[in-house]
């Protein structure tokens, strides 16, 4: 086997199964012929069910297809031997030659080795966090942020020309209600009070950015404080701002008192807070390509057009002074607000146009990774896109169900008396970036996530990302001692690697590029950590009951090269989940 003729095992057998299947019957062209991995050694390395597939459309018994199928197999040069299993199984058995061949590919392959062109290039976007930039990002916000940049990781390596966006929903009201909650809270600094509502913003951050806009600017704000508190009714003074029509009326007043200063507060109070998401995701690990403003969807009008093609289309209707969209002729459970009376467009409205713009910039696909809380949105973003004749299919929504963190075994409060949730920062400080990436991924999406707190800090064999970490540098150790050229090891022979446990590994590692389609597949970075810890486990069980610097030169250079391997595949998964690897631990 040369460097380049390293091949998919599965994708190798099943070509020579569509072979077979052609020689007892015609093969439909829909059927598709996938391999499995066996769960046991002793049902062989793969499994086909091609005979059961074609047992309704032959008529007959799928053991006996599966004896037709293995008799008009083209012979392999890796195949050990095929049987029958169960109710017409096929299993595969690989040569141990194929098994230990394979080491000089991942050697050779270094940080390449898991990568491939199942993606053949297409432009696939991923959309997450997209947190309104109102406040610090929270420990919910983390999760979407890791399972976003993991999968965005993962689709490259599969072959897709990925772009990683961050929609930044910097127009409506939720910018104006932490506008106005800056300015009252700049107004207390200069001994102005006005009654501070209680739907406000009212983190300590806020008062923060008050005391930034004092210290460059003094009282230049300070406009006609009188007026505000005018406009406030005796009633408010005396029960509070606790309903959305005050704190609208709060803002309005807040608007017109400030004129042309008001775009200055909102403009500083979104750079302030975007900068500071920025700042906390890439200590996170993580970027994007594209910072994209909902605002300029307002700006450059494409919000209005979206409104007009879909009104040209007849999708639009009027009732009660409001526009609305048909999204029941779609699914979803009732009509849809796109302006409201006084002629101002909803979130809806400008998410329309925002996928309408995703459309227009030529994705192949689209991912958007929501919070469970939106699934209800599914069905009217679908809709709309159906109602402006795109393709819906070309949007993926996947869910990320929140975590709920636990400290001594109980759940941990998740926010202060004030309202503040925990913080990523705040969770990235007390366990670590490490164990909050891996900890994030370590299951399905849309799953529930328990957050141990006491687990991912402790150095023990519990915690997973403690685990697969000591494994590599408990390799990084063993070649370390030896303190020899790692070029020996890649043309090294690995036929001494005869054990179950070193032929198991062999599996394992070849595993590994079949696992990353699969994740990039189904959109799930979690079978990456399900991965890494299966490897982990078998290393540290092989490395428990074997020496590696045996006098005999042939015997250590093979197994110093599996663990070089097993290294290397460890440092590839890992950094697809953007955890680190470290060399001493």
């Amino acid at each position: 086997m040369t460097s380049s003729a390293y091949p998919n095992f599965k994708i190798h057998f099943a070509g020579l199964f569509r072979q077979a299947g052609n020689h007892i019957t015609t093969l439909d062209t829909s059927i598709r012929i996938e391999l499995a991995r066996t769960k046991q050694a002793s049902h062989g390395d793969y499994s086909c069910n091609l005979a059961m597939q074609l047992a309704k459309p032959l008529h007959k018994n799928p053991r006996e297809i599966a004896s037709l199928l293995i008799n008009a197999l083209p012979p392999s040069p890796y195949l050990e031997k095929i049987e029958v299993a169960g109710a017409g199984f096929i299993n595969l058995f690989l040569k141990n030659s194929a098994k230990q061949q394979y080491l000089q590919h991942v050697l050779q392959s270094k940080t390449a080795f898991g990568h491939s062109d199942f993606g053949q290039g297409k432009k696939i976007q991923v959309e997450f966090v997209s947190a309104n930039p109102t406040g610090p990002l929270h420990v919910g916000h983390g999760r979407g942020a890791a399972i976003g940049a993991s999968l965005s990781s993962i689709l490259a390596a599969a072959g897709f020309n990925v772009s990683r966006e961050f929609y930044v929903n910097d127009a409506g009201r939720q910018m104006d209600i932490l506008t106005l909650s800056t300015w009252l809270r700049y107004l207390e600094l200069n001994n102005i009070r006005v009654p501070f509502p209680e739907n406000a913003y009212q983190g300590n951050y806020v008062k923060t950015m008050a005391q930034l806009i004092q210290q460059a600017h003094d009282q230049r704000y300070v406009h006609q404080p009188a007026l505000l508190l005018e406009d406030l009714s005796e009633n408010i003074h005396e029960t509070g701002i606790n309903t959305d029509e005050q704190l609208d009326q709060l803002i309005a007043s807040a608007k017109k008192i400030l004129g042309q200063d008001y775009a200055y507060i909102h403009n500083f109070v979104l750079t302030e807070q975007l900068g500071d998401c920025r700042n906390d995701l890439m200590e996170f690990g993580v970027e994007f390509d594209t910072w994209f403003s909902e605002q300029s969807l307002f700006d450059n009008g494409l919000v209005a057009h979206t409104i007009q093609l879909l009104e040209k289309k007849h999708y639009l209707y009027l009732q009660d002074g409001a526009v609305w969209f048909r999204s029941t002729d779609f699914g979803d459970e009732k009509d849809r607000v796109v302006q409201r009376e006084n002629g101002q467009f909803t979130y809806f409205a400008s998410d329309i146009a925002y996928h309408l713009n995703k459309f227009e910039r030529g994705f192949d696909q689209m991912i958007n990774i929501w919070g469970a809380d939106h699934h209800g949105y599914i069905a009217r973003v679908k809709g709309a896109l159906q109602a402006l004749e795109l393709d819906p299919e070309k949007l993926e929504i996947a869910l990320v169900q929140f975590a709920v963190l636990y400290r001594d075994g109980k759940k941990a409060p998740m926010s202060t008396r004030s309202g503040e949730f925990v913080t990523l920062r705040e969770l990235r400080q007390e366990v670590g970036k490490d164990a909050a990436r891996f900890f994030y991924v370590m299951r399905k999406s849309d799953q529930h996530l328990d957050f141990d707190l006491d687990l991912a800090k402790s150095q023990s064999n519990e915690n997973p990302v403690y685990y697969v970490q000591y494994a590599h540098a408990r390799v990084c150790s063993v070649l370390v001692q030896w303190d020899g050229d790692m070029n020996n090891l890649v043309n090294a022979s690995a036929e001494a690697l005869s054990s179950s446990a070193e032929l198991a590994l062999l599996q394992k590692l070849i595993d590994f590029p079949d696992t990353v389609e699969m994740a990039a597949k189904e959109f799930s970075p979690h079978l990456i950590a399900f991965y890494l810890r299966e490897l982990a486990s078998e290393f540290h069980s092989y490395y428990n009951s074997t020496r590696f610097l045996v006098p005999e030169i042939p015997l250590q250079h093979a197994r110093l090269a599996l663990i070089a391997s097993i290294r290397e595949v460890l440092n590839n998964g890992l950094r697809l989940l953007g955890v680190s690897a470290p060399d001493k631990m």
